[in-house]
């Protein structure tokens, strides 16, 4: 699983329409059906029934929340080292200017 098919399913959860999901993500309508076709291959079923709108099925329901996380975990991840960094020059000039 790619973490550009979480964030197309997360917000595909959210839009509730491939349209503005797909407007949304800055990609085609096609790309994210797509996308989508190949997260239910790699679920082994669908989250989403299509027919008469689209809504969360069973699985959909049962994986949104732990692709949730993993869209929140991969934020904070990204996040990190940046912050980290700026933690480290301010404690390196602090130091040198103590010493």
């Amino acid at each position: 699983m790619q973490m550009q098919q979480v964030q197309y399913f997360l917000a595909l959860c959210e839009e509730l329409s491939f349209t503005r999901a797909a407007r949304r993500c800055g990609i085609s309508q096609p790309s994210l059906t797509s996308a989508i076709g190949a997260l239910e291959r790699e679920l082994g079923g669908a989250p989403f029934s299509r027919k008469p709108s689209i809504t969360l099925t069973g699985l959909g329901r049962i994986v949104r929340p732990n692709l949730d996380e993993i869209a929140c975990n991969a934020s904070h991840a990204r996040e990190m080292p940046a912050a980290s960094c700026r933690v480290w020059t301010r404690w390196s000039r602090s130091s040198r200017t103590m010493g």
